[in-house]
């Protein structure tokens, strides 16, 4: 029900913010917003992950493990947030101003991040309807600051637009720590981690940022090998591709916790736990694909005429949800049976072929390059996540087998 809320909130968020601004303003927002979104997942290096894996397995590590959390994304935060600063000079346009990407930057790499932990806290301890509230009220925050935009400006500016997307996000990460400190308890700082769990960390930050080159990073490509009217284009249809897979995100995120006890046993429980949620999202997202490539049309009636090639990208992109849910129930698999590093390899390895398939394709063919880079990285990636997990499976059923053989032949 939080999801369906949120979903609902996004939809007109993403309405009211597309039009007010034009798809060229769009553009420099969504450019912005791809790049901070490749070293978002260092800002917590793993600390959420890290949160709920050790208390979900035991309740009385949260509050040391939820202080490392919020210290560790506190300093890594700030080296970043300059990293961005830096990296922004040389891959985005000089159309871009600086105080847009300073607004951005901090909004996510401080705030999201936080907020992202505190929802991490309650995944913990499966108390799911905190979690949902946490996302509905950052989505219902940043609806308000779009209509308050569009109210003020006629002609909004990125810039005026990344000032409120700034103080919203504070506004409820404030909020996010509230609730948790009077809800689970006040944090224990201290940064003492373990050697494995800091590399197991590491690995799912990786992951993460590997995660979001694949599905990003053409976004923050685009304004520089093509333009931000492009940019807009494209983001405005994976906007809505991203929308459409919220109730699959949910199902991953309310089955997490499990996931991570049965991994204990090894990837076998793990995989049969998985199939039949990863059938039933299969299902949905295959309706899915089949509504968007239907009702694409209506896309310029809502955003405005500017965005009426986003009705051919949209139905390029449709298929996406249809593979995002195969690889992803499949990587947590992965992930929650103790292959962390093997799942990381394989997103590394997708995230740059994605970016040398962008480099070669949106120069000749703008975003119509960026969605067939984004449907071969996605099947690209269902292919070696599946090749993973049977590996995987057979070994371990292997290891299973072998001393049953060895007590059959000591009774013969």
């Amino acid at each position: 029900m939080g999801q369906g809320f949120k979903l609902a909130i996004q939809a007109l968020y993403f309405t009211v913010i597309a039009r007010s601004l034009g798809a060229q303003n769009y553009g420099a927002f969504v450019g912005v917003v791809g790049l901070v979104g490749i070293l978002l997942p260092f800002a917590t290096l793993g600390s959420g992950f890290l949160l709920v894996k050790n208390v979900a397995r035991d309740q009385f590590q949260f509050r040391r493990n939820f202080g490392s959390a919020l210290l560790t994304t506190l300093c890594s935060a700030s080296v970043l947030f300059g990293v961005v600063l830096l990296v922004s000079k040389f891959v985005l346009p000089a159309s871009i101003p600086t105080r847009l990407v300073m607004h951005i930057a901090a909004a996510d790499l401080f705030g999201t991040s936080l907020s992202t932990i505190c929802a991490y806290a309650f995944v913990a301890f499966e108390r799911m309807k905190w979690t949902a509230w946490l996302n509905v009220l950052l989505s219902a925050a940043r609806l308000t600051a779009a209509i308050i935009v569009a109210t003020i400006h006629r002609s909004p500016t990125a810039s005026q637009w990344g000032q409120l997307y700034f103080v919203s996000t504070c506004f409820v990460t404030l909020l996010a720590l509230l609730l948790v400190f009077v809800k689970l308890g006040l944090p224990a700082f201290g940064l003492s981690r373990s050697a494995a769990e800091i590399r197991e960390g590491f690995y799912f930050s990786v992951m993460q940022s590997a995660q979001t080159i694949y599905n990003d990073i053409d976004k923050a490509m685009l304004p520089r090998l093509s333009t931000l009217e492009a940019t807009g284009i494209y983001g405005a249809a994976y906007r809505i591709i991203d929308v459409s897979f919220t109730p699959v995100a949910a199902l991953l995120a309310a089955a997490y916790p499990n996931f991570l006890r049965l991994g204990v046993d090894g990837i076998v429980p793990t995989l049969r736990y998985a199939k039949p949620l990863m059938y039933r999202a299969l299902a949905y997202c295959a309706l899915v694909a089949i509504g968007l490539s239907v009702a694409a049309g209506i896309v310029p009636l809502i955003l405005g005429g500017e965005y009426r090639m986003s009705v051919e990208a949209l139905r390029w992109l449709a298929i996406l949800p249809l593979l995002k849910a195969g690889h992803s129930f499949l990587a947590d698999t992965l992930t929650c049976a103790g292959h962390q590093g093997l799942r990381t390899a394989v997103c590394a390895a997708v995230a740059a072929f994605n970016v040398l398939v962008n480099i070669w394709v949106i120069p000749s063919y703008s975003w119509r390059g960026a969605a067939w880079s984004s449907i071969a990285s996605d099947a690209l990636l269902l292919g070696l996540v599946s090749i993973s997990v049977f590996v995987v499976h057979r070994h371990s059923q292997r290891e299973t087998g072998r001393p049953k053989v060895i007590v059959a032949r000591a009774e013969a």
